[in-house]
């Protein structure tokens, strides 16, 4: 018996080290993603001992976690901070419609683009719909603010027309409208590439059958292609449901001219605008309470995917956990 399991170990040492050398220059390529990832990701994650100390500039980072520990206090200030459960409201609320048109607006031009059939076509429309995402939120902001502000070319033509100028600023329901809008025009065609990679992997013996039984367009999505990028779909919506929270900080700071738009504030005044509203310019919240609110952030969206992951499976998908 004993030197069964001896052969099996070696032989398993064996196989792994063939595995290995097999593998050596996928190895290599991702050396440079796990070293980004340990820099960026994992070395500064010591910093989160911050939301339960005090900072001191002169102590340093460590000698504020050693020296000024205050426990739970900073997590108390945020939560009886009075504009904190609004700002938490309005990042539940935009970056749940976000994360939803998200999804199916990138679902809906992947199956767009899969349906044409001239390749030359296929390939401009693409880059074209993808290019926005390359673009900043702050030229973005600026290109909206031109077409709808109140002095803006919509309004123009509006006036021209006859028509009273319409607040697409100033209104709150426009306003989210707007962050949507601008959401969906400069994210969707980046986001198809997946799911149109993932539509290019279908057999075509599939699309061939349902040619024979004289299946339309319509059936063929519906039956084909939907079940096949199933899988994957439901995978990037579990993975952006953990982003709820980031709601967008640099299109709602943009978009609301650096927060001097007091007349919207109120419907689309996220955690991370508070933050940066209270922290930087009026230096009400401190770098520890700041932390505290970066880490409660990072709780609930781990507790979104582990909730997200399991109805999925509760639904017979394959979950990413």
């Amino acid at each position: 018996m004993e030197k069964v399991l001896i052969k099996t170990k070696q032989s398993f040492k064996f196989s792994l080290k063939k595995r290995f050398l097999n593998s050596r220059f996928l190895m290599l390529m991702i050396i440079p993603a796990i070293i980004f990832y340990a820099v960026f990701n994992y070395v500064p994650m010591y910093g989160v001992l911050l939301s339960f100390s005090r900072y001191s500039p002169r102590l340093g980072l460590m000698g504020s976690i050693f020296q000024n520990w205050i426990g739970f206090q900073n997590f108390e200030f945020i939560f009886n901070f009075p504009d904190f459960w609004n700002a938490f409201k309005n990042t539940l609320i935009i970056g749940s419609i976000k994360v939803v048109i998200s999804f199916i607006s990138a679902v809906t031009v992947a199956l767009l683009i899969n349906e044409i059939r001239m390749r030359f076509f296929k390939k401009g429309v693409q880059i074209i719909v993808t290019f926005p995402h390359f673009l900043s939120w702050v030229v973005v902001a600026s290109l909206f603010k031109m077409l709808f502000d109140e002095t803006g070319s919509i309004n123009h033509m509006l006036e021209m027309a006859g028509m009273s100028k319409v607040l697409f600023f100033g209104n709150p329901k426009l306003f989210l409208t707007l962050i949507f809008s601008s959401d969906i025009w400069k994210e969707a065609g980046w986001s198809s590439i997946i799911y149109i990679a993932t539509m290019a992997g279908i057999s075509p013996d599939l699309y061939e059958a349902a040619d024979i039984d004289g299946a339309s367009r319509l059936q063929k999505i519906w039956h084909i292609t939907l079940p096949g990028i199933r899988p994957t779909a439901i995978l990037l919506l579990i993975m952006s449901v953990g982003g709820v929270l980031g709601a967008g900080f640099d299109q709602i700071f943009n978009l609301t001219g650096s927060l001097h738009n007091g007349r919207v504030m109120d419907s689309v005044q996220i955690i991370d605008t508070l933050i940066y509203q209270y922290t930087f310019q009026s230096k009400t919240i401190t770098e520890g309470q700041a932390t505290a609110v970066g880490m409660f952030k990072s709780l609930v969206g781990f507790a979104l995917v582990i909730t997200t992951d399991r109805i999925a499976k509760a639904c017979g998908e394959r979950g990413i956990i």
